[in-house]
């Protein structure tokens, strides 16, 4: 599902932190180490969305296989890998043709062959053309149209949990006032840079956004950063050499990590400065993660990647994360210690994530989403901000 407005295309420097009076009061006790993905961009070094490399410098995934080819073959089946695709390659979209009537206006897809075709009528007239791109796997796929010169964010997305069309996320829920507005809406330069610099790789090259030469989903170097100087030190035999010339994630401290993978999915400050709290920010897991109370001054068994392999497909039934959480908390009958600080569970011994993260529906659209901010849940009680 497609997010508009990733970080990095949203300006924030000029918004004031200083609502944030203190920590304790306001956020997580890491927040003076945590950064917003804009701030991180003007950093030195590599860094998701970065958009600063030449496009030589990329090898692609399979270069990367030539050593690493059962992590490479196992990330293309992840939804990240998969985020991204010609829209008439589009999975869902292959499936299930858009069929949607929305006041007097009616909607349909159809595809032959490699072309995906959209239409708009209102029974006189009708607005008709190719798809282009179509972002979104597992929560939802939404789709781009390229007409009178400007890309539109189709209205409606495939939300394939409920099996239904219906309005694309953050998309007004009204009749359109004329065919013209029903196509879709149109979208921003810095709005389309944010889509392909979190949904393809190496969309931007050298500070330039060059979304057609860009490879489709998030592959190796979206994350790890181009690959040509460690290929070639690999090459070269200067093997340790190498591994200082491309980014390994789990290097990074726990702040840092998590705002890593909040380049795309929202770090705390993103959320915070955009001023998306409440039930919207469900979406960003991040923010939820280090507003827990288990987060604490930050601790590596907490991060995004100590639960989730960016290189494998999301585990969604809650019973393999129950190891995760004894990393920390004990088992039932023990008492905590220096390395397993948390209690044990006084209801259950399994699915913890199913009482302590519970999943709620986001406003307007029909998907589900688990919350990370980890906690007792008590009945009756509001969703934290």
């Amino acid at each position: 599902m497609l997010v508009i407005a990733a970080p990095a295309a949203v300006s924030w420097l000029g918004i004031s932190r200083g609502w944030a009076q203190s920590p304790a009061a306001s956020g997580p006790a890491t927040l003076a180490e945590q950064l917003s993905t804009e701030e991180h961009l003007r950093k030195p070094g590599w860094w998701p969305t970065k958009g600063s490399v030449a496009r030589e410098e990329f090898v692609g995934n399979q270069t990367c296989a030539s050593c690493h080819p059962n992590v490479v073959t196992e990330q293309k089946e992840s939804a990240m890998a998969r985020t991204a695709t010609r829209a008439g390659d589009a999975k869902w979209l292959r499936a299930n043709n858009l069929d949607y009537t929305l006041g007097p206006f009616t909607y349909k897809t159809s595809i032959s062959g490699d072309v995906a075709t959209y239409s708009v009528s209102d029974q006189e007239r009708t607005i008709s053309g190719p798809l282009t791109w179509s972002f979104g796997i597992r929560m939802g796929q939404s789709y781009f149209f390229d007409h009178a010169g400007h890309t539109y964010l189709v209205p409606l997305t495939y939300y394939p949990d409920p099996k239904v069309f219906t309005f694309t996320v953050d998309q007004p829920h009204t009749v359109p006032v004329s065919l013209e507005k029903a196509v879709g809406r149109a979208l921003t330069d810095s709005e389309l840079r944010g889509c392909f610099d979190c949904h393809t790789t190496n969309g931007t090259v050298g500070g330039r956004f060059d979304p057609e030469h860009s490879t489709p989903g998030v592959t190796c170097e979206a994350c790890h950063g181009p690959g040509k100087d460690h290929i070639a030190a690999a090459k070269s035999g200067l093997a340790e050499q190498g591994t200082t010339m491309i980014l390994n994630p789990r290097q990074l401290n726990p702040v840092q990590s998590v705002d890593f993978c909040g380049a795309c999915h929202r770090t705390w400050w993103d959320v915070a400065l955009a001023q998306d709290v409440g039930p919207r920010s469900l979406r960003f897991p991040a923010y939820r993660l280090e507003n827990s109370r288990c987060w604490g001054k930050g601790d590596a068994r907490l991060t995004c990647i100590a639960c989730h392999d960016p290189h494998q497909p999301l585990v969604r039934e809650t019973a393999p994360y129950d190891v995760r959480c004894l990393t920390c908390h004990v088992s039932k009958g023990e008492k905590p210690t220096a390395d397993h600080p948390g209690k044990a569970c006084p209801t259950a011994t399994k699915d913890c994530a199913s009482c302590h993260m519970p999943q709620y529906k986001v406003v307007d659209i029909p998907v589900k989403f688990t919350d990370h901010q980890i906690r007792v849940v008590r009945e009756g009680e509001a969703l934290p901000k």
